[in-house]
């Protein structure tokens, strides 16, 4: 077992942007209970300001469960009734960039729960490992939040649709009603951090090419759906004025200014993603 005595961090890769709906967005918030005009199906509101925003919890997790199935990973972890990937030996987190990027959980020892089998195939191994990636919150934008409060949607910032649910003999319609961000609307800042680590003295290089898992997420779930309802036609979201950056350890102990790694990200440009990789490299070679 390697265990990581030393965890350098080399620096960060900051991409930044908007996120643009297509079509409406059900990300579900709490219910509304006995409230008099409350939906079946609400949606999450800042809790202080009650505009819809966009969690990073809700990006992190779907771009996650999608990288997951393109990488045809193996679902052997269970938490209540949703079956996920994580490995279980060290050898195995070693080859898997999905593990890497978006971490893995503490070993049980360490968080004093016990699992059964899996339990007893985690070591301490899983304590030492930094989960590389951070996604942050994403707020209504402005012009946005403007241009709903002057609409006449069925709520603030939101719409209504209902739907209805037929009985397969009686044809008798159970209607319900889903609370929905509009089409159009925009969210931003969207802010995605993604941490380069050198660990034992070990080679940091690894981490830098993996960063391309991340834009294969992002790409993956513009052709795909977030939040709920997807198969229905929620959720379709667009990344725009995409911009990245790589603010090296420098930037931090010694107020260097960041690296422009990118102005404008195309998503679906490999070569721009390679090139993107290969300057981080450079510039985190330079700075040893």
């Amino acid at each position: 077992m390697t265990m990581a005595n030393s965890i350098q961090m080399m620096g960060k890769v900051v991409i930044t942007g908007s996120i643009q709906l297509m079509t409406g967005l059900h990300i579900g918030g709490a219910a509304a209970g006995l409230d008099i005009g409350g939906v079946d199906n609400p949606i999450i509101r800042h809790p202080v300001t009650r505009e819809p925003y966009i969690p990073g919890s809700s990006l992190r997790g779907k771009i996650r469960s999608l990288l997951e199935r393109a990488y045809n990973l193996p679902l052997n972890k269970k938490v209540q009734d949703v079956r996920l990937h994580e490995c279980y030996r060290e050898s195995e987190y070693q080859q898997c960039p999905i593990c890497h990027v978006f971490g893995v959980s503490p070993g049980e020892r360490e968080r004093g729960i016990s699992q059964g089998e899996q339990a007893d195939r985690r070591g301490e191994w899983a304590s030492y490992k930094p989960t590389r990636l951070v996604v942050r919150d994403v707020a209504l934008h402005s012009d946005s939040k403007a241009k709903l409060e002057q609409a006449d949607t069925d709520l603030p910032y939101t719409e209504v649709k209902w739907e209805a649910s037929i009985d397969r003999i009686t044809s008798a319609a159970v209607p319900r009603q889903n609370e929905r961000v509009p089409a159009g609307t925009r969210f931003e800042p969207f802010e995605m951090i993604y941490t380069l680590y050198r660990l034992n003295g070990n080679d940091w290089q690894r981490d830098a090419e993996w960063l391309k898992v991340l834009f294969e997420g992002m790409r993956l779930l513009e052709d795909d759906y977030l939040g709920g309802y997807g198969s229905r036609g929620a959720g379709k979201i667009a990344f725009e004025n995409l911009r990245v950056e790589l603010r090296p350890l420098a930037y931090y102990i010694q107020a260097n200014p960041p690296v422009e790694l990118a102005a404008e990200l195309d998503l679906r440009n490999d070569g721009q993603i390679q090139a993107i990789i290969d300057r981080c490299k450079t510039q985190l070679q330079a700075g040893q």
